[in-house]
């Protein structure tokens, strides 16, 4: 049991003013509290008790509900307390500050949840769920960190452990007791396990760029000529004037980004200055981070008015190389007025939708088509799959290139100390992800995003 003899408090709920609020404190002082605020020396575990909060010199505070938590079953495997109170900041500083006097210091960024991972409570990959999920801004990212909380990340990971142990174990039994009667060293089964474990690991890393756009975004892109109407759409989806829209060509001189959920997903989409030539200097800058955008963009919407001809100017190479993956939505705008003639050979690949920003025609559409790319680009893991973050798949990523240096030395005949040396540097990769490696600079990396009182 992890135990540095202090308690902890801080609040679990944010600074404003609610109907209620909770304090959390965590510690050996607890069992104490919980006495001094009911008035027993004695009480019922994980059952909540009200009563009157008093200072230390007496002075009422508020009236509050108190959920005491034993030492082993609570969230950071120490004894809790947590006090619900009525949710004014006012009250809820006064509080902490008599718990402060009382012996209470104040909780780090995420140090409930370091106790609990420092308690065997969960693992490293389930720790940095809890952050995932407070921080989720979609529900395919708040399911996403539900099923790592539930231990997906962990359960894959030590299935490898354990698999790579066994290799492990096979070839330090022939290094260890050379001249005990053991069977003829086979390499062939060792070397196919071994496969198979890289196999593996490059399937959960190949899931790290959708779990990146879960918790990032999807970078979307809405590019055009001057006056297609690429502001009106941004303001459209957002469903607020964000943008300055103007019948003056070149009013959008930088790029605007914003936030937004469609469907089950995030986007970070981007408003960018009109593609033309002849802008001005400013203008030309504005032109050429437009270029940059697209040419990083997770998908592209290239907005068209529909009642003029088709561009004559050549588009962005790169957006042209991004419709042939399937990455660009070709919006129509203004079809609530007499248009012009088809643009379906405007960019092969590309997904054609006639829309107006204006009206809101078409705009269900167009989210539609947003959500399909995602989906087939990113392919969407099922219900069951595990999605692993960067962090994960660098250390897959290191694990497999130790097994890649131990194969090739296999393979060889060369001594089978340097391969073992090879994967245990694998198995240390390992387990950074899941947190056996006792690391002070990997817990800071993962807890230092956390916030107070989680």
């Amino acid at each position: 049991m992890y135990f540095d003899g202090d308690s902890i408090a801080a609040p679990a709920t944010p600074a404003a003013e609610s109907a209620l609020a909770i304090i959390r404190v965590s510690g050996p002082l607890c069992k104490e509290l919980s006495a001094v605020f009911s008035g027993k020396m004695s009480i019922e575990p994980r059952k909540a008790f009200y009563g009157a909060y008093r200072s230390l010199d007496g002075v009422l505070q508020d009236c509050c509900v108190f959920i005491p938590y034993p030492q082993g079953s609570s969230y950071t495997g120490e004894s809790m307390l947590e006090i619900c109170c009525h949710g004014n900041p006012i009250i809820v500083r006064s509080i902490l500050d008599d718990l402060f006097r009382r012996g209470c210091r104040a909780a780090e960024p995420g140090e409930f949840t370091r106790r609990a991972f420092l308690n065997g409570r969960m693992d490293l990959t389930q720790a940095e769920a809890v952050q995932d999920l407070i921080a989720a801004r979609s529900r395919a990212s708040i399911d996403a960190a539900q099923r790592q909380l539930d231990g997906s990340v962990g359960r894959a990971v030590n299935s490898l452990l354990e698999r790579l142990l066994n290799v492990i174990a096979y070839a330090e039994a022939y290094i260890d007791f050379p001249e005990e009667d053991l069977p003829p060293e086979d390499k062939d089964g060792p070397i196919a396990q071994l496969v198979s474990l890289q196999s593996d690991a490059k399937r959960l890393m190949a899931t790290a760029p959708y779990s990146a756009l879960l918790r990032e975004g999807a970078r979307t892109v809405i590019a055009g000529l001057p006056n297609a109407g690429k502001s009106s759409l941004l303001n459209a989806l957002l469903g607020e004037e964000r943008a300055i829209v103007s019948a003056e060509p070149g009013t959008t001189r930088d790029y605007i980004e914003e936030r937004l959920i469609v469907g089950r997903h995030l986007l970070r989409i981007v408003d960018t200055a009109g593609l033309r030539e002849g802008g001005g200097e400013i203008e030309d800058k504005g032109i050429e981070k437009s270029r940059q955008l697209i040419a990083h963009a997770d998908i592209v919407i290239l907005v068209i008015d529909g009642t003029a001809p088709p561009p004559c100017q050549e588009l962005p190479v790169s957006l042209r190389e991004l419709s042939a993956r399937g990455l660009v939505i070709v919006a129509i705008n203004k079809c609530d007025l007499p248009q012009e003639k088809p643009f379906d050979e405007l960019l092969p690949g590309a997904r054609l939708i006639r829309l107006s920003a204006i009206t809101g025609e078409g705009l269900p559409e167009l989210r539609d088509a947003v959500c399909d790319i995602i989906d087939s680009r990113y392919k969407a893991p099922g219900q069951d799959d595990v999605l692993v973050c960067a962090r994960h798949a660098e250390a897959l990523a290191n694990m497999s290139d130790s097994i890649a240096q131990a194969l090739d030395k296999m393979r060889r005949g060369e001594a089978a100390e340097l391969a073992a040396s090879d994967l245990r540097d694998a198995l240390g990769s390992l387990e950074q992800i899941v947190g056996r490696v006792d690391s002070e600079r990997v817990l800071d990396l993962v807890f230092s995003k956390f916030c107070i009182g989680k």
